[in-house]
């Protein structure tokens, strides 16, 4: 037997058991496989503008890092800025929304925002409007925010502090219950 063929012959079943081996490897491997709780993609310091059914924009969302939940489809976000732009009718101009962290609906029909909440935007007449709270649900399809828990609203020399939001962010109409309110006139 001609030595060439031996050697042909133990390297192709070299090659042969070693592919064996790396796909049984992969099969086991954890970070290779779909693991609950593991995301199916990750985006780094990236810009998404949403449509809506009209192909208008409903929100620009703008974020270090979004995770995506594969099973739920889900988002996670990491310091999200949300541009919610102003409706064709409404009263002012478009809402800047910041938090710690986010949480967006398989449809994109609703945001969770949680910690340091900070809500800014102009009136009809063109005054700064500011929510402040550590929770915030936004339907950007309605135009529409909620939330629970304590909420400050801030226009120059006006300062509300209540809690149980409902507020329409196209027409900046917003609804507290037990509130507090502090006004402060202007010297002249």
């Amino acid at each position: 037997m001609n030595w060439r063929a031996v050697a042909m012959a133990l390297l192709l079943a070299g090659a042969v058991i070693s592919g064996w081996a790396v796909w049984d490897q992969r099969s086991k491997d954890p970070s290779l496989s779909d693991l609950p709780g593991q995301p199916d993609y990750t985006l780094e310091d990236f810009e998404i503008v949403a449509l809506n059914e009209q192909g208008k924009e409903s929100f620009t969302l703008r974020a270090p890092r979004l995770e995506r939940d594969p099973a739920a489809k889900t988002m996670d976000i990491v310091t999200p800025l949300f541009l919610i732009p102003a409706g064709q009718d409404s009263q002012g101009g478009p809402w800047e929304v910041r938090s710690k962290t986010g949480w967006m609906s398989a449809d994109g029909g609703e945001l969770r925002l949680r910690g340091d909440v900070v809500a800014d935007s102009t009136g009809a007449d063109g005054r700064a409007v500011k929510l402040a709270s550590e929770q915030l649900n936004v339907f950007p399809k309605t135009k529409r925010a909620t939330s629970a828990v304590a909420v400050t609203l801030t226009q120059p020399g006006l300062t509300i502090h209540g809690r149980e939001l409902e507020a329409h962010l196209d027409s900046k109409h917003v609804l507290l219950q037990d509130t507090k309110t502090r006004y402060e006139s202007s010297a002249r």
